[in-house]
């Protein structure tokens, strides 16, 4: 911004707002290099511009607070040593400099006279802390709250003149400002010019095919011209041949100076658009420090609440990162780092006891890599202990003791990111309410990312996130499916292959092979986007191997193309949330194509396998009903009690099918012919309240009989639950077998 054009008040909030930041920063360095004189000098230069710069604006109070903060560290670089209690009453008058660069222009003033005490006593707290370790600077004045307004500060002191700038300077501080969905179309714009330049290249190719051909041509007429020779033809009979043969010559010369211009021209346009591409997403890209610089602080902080000693190294801090992706990477880190010093780092007693130094280490890194950018997280903790997870897993009946005791580690792993998963018995403000690592995965998945766990008990865990470089364009893989083009999301594909008709095995009318030594389930990828079936033949299948936190599925294709960059294009917003499908695209030949949804995908092929429809992929073929059933939907975020409902009904002759949580079973109704539909209350993505209210307000399934089956056995809970469109308030926890059937055979029937 220019700051010719800024207030004097302005111009104080924004230094404030720097030198603020670089107090902080500097505490929290020298809390570690207590005695580094470079350091204290920064600060103390620092609290002195804030002191300054208050004078100037006539802030009287942030005077005499930030003059206490510079005494304090001009004491330090006497002798004066800062320990823990010095450095929080500091970091306590850095953090209320820093609320001044947060307000209206307009209220700092009234802000600050209203907080008069506060900043009082902490210019007195500072003062006394300094006269603990230096009986000379006890008698120092302190001045009084009811002597702030006798400071005589009523004159500002004017501004020193500029200096004198040079060319260099002053392009260097050029600034534009610009508004941010303007700046988003461009980078848009960018995206779409280098996919379409690629559309050059097939032109190229077939132009040089011509090429070739046409010499062919000419060479086949010279031939011909030789043997007409031998066979006894004169000149002026071979006349018209070797007119034929002039022009094609000419023609191959010609369509040959074509080829040599467009292949130029094509290789000139996709440098120019590469480098336009770079450009554009430059100047949305911020430095990864950018996004992490209040970490060191939370880090510091809880650790203290705590009673450890935690130190947090960040690398990479000019790694560049989308500002989209960076910001809301913000939760997930922040999730990441209170599970470490929570979970991951000893108490200092406990680490001297194993051998360690009573400082756990904490390190985050960002990195550029293979056209993704991957955050990892790393602490010399203890570590998550395998056998303790796996125990957690079967108490909570996620799974049978027997299926756990084959589980590897890195599938136990898997049951962190699970809603409400935790292994601490004990609830505390940090965590241990089983939320949070759900919250990463579901927050990563929205950005195309994912994220891998690795520990080792007593050395420590490491989680690394993979992140695409940014969310306008994304690497796909690119297939066939029904004679149309899908795309598969790269970050999402953990392999492609092909496999032999033999390497496939059936067991209970379900499809499988084995992949990295586990069975994993398979199924036509028309099978589940209601495609008509592939007629090929062959005894080959073409693999996408896909993944999400409740297993791993292989998906038939008809062929891969290959991967690309894509521009990702939102659906029309008229046409609402497509079952499978996240967006579209165009591939480099201008075809357009479909983005999966790969987290729709997997509960698609779960409701597949509820409805006991899941069949070999190349032999699938659309179901048939002999009889006609009433189907009921279930929805409910719990596996436990979608598995007691889905059976009781079965068992009772209904036709069930499940849904995980409020968004899948609105995807689920619109999607199916329903009879009727049970829904919890509290679910993610949508709650059982608006997902009644969705259904109650859409014209075509409002007719279709609701209840809701819920914990909560309030009155008012029951009168919201009715008032949305209920027809039925059942409570889970006087819920028995013929309660439930009562409700349903009243409302459609028996099966």
């Amino acid at each position: 911004m220019n700051q010719a054009n800024l207030s004097m008040v302005e111009l104080f909030r924004v230094e404030v707002e720097n030198q603020a930041a670089e107090i902080i920063k500097g505490l929290l360095e020298l809390e570690r290099d207590n005695l580094n004189p470079k350091l204290l000098q920064s600060l103390m230069r620092a609290a002195h511009s804030i002191k300054g710069a208050a004078r100037i604006v006539n802030l009287p109070n942030a005077v005499v607070l930030a003059h206490a903060m510079e005494d304090c560290f001009s004491a330090a670089q006497k002798g004066l040593k800062l320990k823990r209690p010095h450095i929080d009453i500091l970091l306590k008058g850095a953090d209320h400099l820093a609320r001044i660069a947060l307000l209206d222009e307009t209220k700092i003033a009234s802000w600050i006279v209203e907080n008069t005490n506060t900043y009082s006593e902490l210019a007195t707290s500072i003062r006394n802390s300094m006269s603990l370790g230096q009986e000379e600077l006890a008698a120092k004045e302190i001045i009084p709250a009811s002597a702030l307004n006798a400071v005589e500060l009523s004159k500002p002191v004017p501004a020193p003149p500029p200096e004198p700038q040079t060319a260099v300077d002053a392009v260097e501080e050029k600034a534009l400002r610009i508004n941010a969905e303007l700046l988003d179309r461009l980078i848009g714009l960018a995206a779409e010019f280098l996919v379409e330049s690629r559309r050059l290249g097939p032109f190229v190719h077939t132009l040089l095919r011509i090429v070739r051909r046409q010499n062919e041509l000419t060479n086949h007429l010279e031939s011909l011209e030789r043997r007409l020779k031998e066979i006894g033809l004169e000149d002026s009979e071979l006349e018209l041949l070797r007119s034929a043969k002039r022009e094609s010559a000419d023609n191959a010369v010609n369509i040959a100076t074509q080829w040599r211009s467009l292949e130029g021209f094509e290789r000139r346009s996709n440098q120019l658009s590469r480098q336009l591409y770079k450009e554009a997403t430059t100047s949305r890209m911020r430095p990864f420090a950018e996004g992490v610089a209040s970490f060191p602080r939370m880090v510091r902080d809880i650790a203290g609440e705590l009673g450890k000693h935690v130190r947090l190294d960040i690398a990479g801090l000019n790694t560049l990162v989308d500002r989209d992706i960076l910001e809301i990477l913000q939760a997930p880190l922040n999730h990441l780092l209170r599970n470490a010093i929570d979970h991951g780092i000893e108490l200092p007693e406990e680490r001297l006891t194993a051998d360690k130094p009573d400082e756990g280490i904490i390190r985050l890194e960002a990195r550029h890599q293979a056209g993704m950018l991957f955050v990892s997280i790393d602490d010399d903790g203890r570590g998550i202990d395998p056998e303790l997870l796996r125990k957690t897993v079967v108490k909570r009946n996620l799974v049978s003791e027997e299926v756990a005791t084959g589980l590897s580690n890195n599938e136990l792993y898997d049951f962190l990111f699970l809603p409400g998963f935790t292994i601490k018995d004990k609830v505390t403000e940090i965590s241990g309410r089983g939320v949070g690592l759900d919250v990463v995965l579901n927050t990563l998945q929205q950005i195309r990312g994912s994220i891998r766990t690795h520990s080792e008990i007593g050395r420590g865990t490491h989680f690394q996130l993979q992140l695409p470089l940014t969310l306008s364009v994304m690497r796909g893989l690119v297939t066939q499916i029904a004679g149309e083009a899908y795309v598969f999301p790269l970050a999402r594909v953990e392999k492609a292959l092909i496999l032999e008709q033999h390497e496939i095995s059936s067991l209970q009318g379900h499809d499988f092979f084995y992949f990295n030594g586990k069975p994993v389930g398979i199924v036509a990828a028309s099978q589940v986007l209601e495609l008509p079936p592939s007629m090929d033949a062959s005894d080959r299948y073409n693999v996408v191997v896909v993944s999400d936190r409740d297993g791993r599925f292989g998906i038939t294709v008809d062929c891969f193309v290959g991967e690309s960059n894509l521009v990702v294009r939102p659906l029309d917003a008229g046409l609402g949330k497509l079952h499978d499908i996240a967006a579209e695209t165009l591939l480099e030949d201008g075809t357009p194509a479909l983005i999966i949804d790969v987290d729709d995908l997997t509960r698609s092929i779960d409701r597949l396998i509820g409805r006991n429809r899941l069949r070999h992929g190349k032999l699938a073929t659309p179901a048939t009903h002999v009889k006609q059933v009433k189907r009921i939907l279930v929805v409910d975020d719990s596996f436990t009690v979608r598995e007691v409902e889905r059976k009781l009904l079965e068992n009772k002759g209904y036709q069930v099918e499940v849904a995980i949580d409020g968004m899948d079973g609105w995807n689920a109704s619109r999607g199916g012919a329903f009879d009727l539909v049970i829904t919890d209350v509290d679910m993610p993505r949508m709650n059982g309240i608006e997902l009644v209210s969705k259904i109650k307000k859409n014209a075509a399934l409002k007719s279709m009989p609701v209840v809701i089956m819920s914990y909560k056995d309030r009155e008012e809970d029951r009168l919201r639950g009715l008032d949305a469109g209920a027809d039925y308030y059942l409570t889970k926890g006087n819920f028995n077998d013929e309660a439930l059937l009562d409700v349903v055979t009243s409302l459609i029937g028996e099966a």
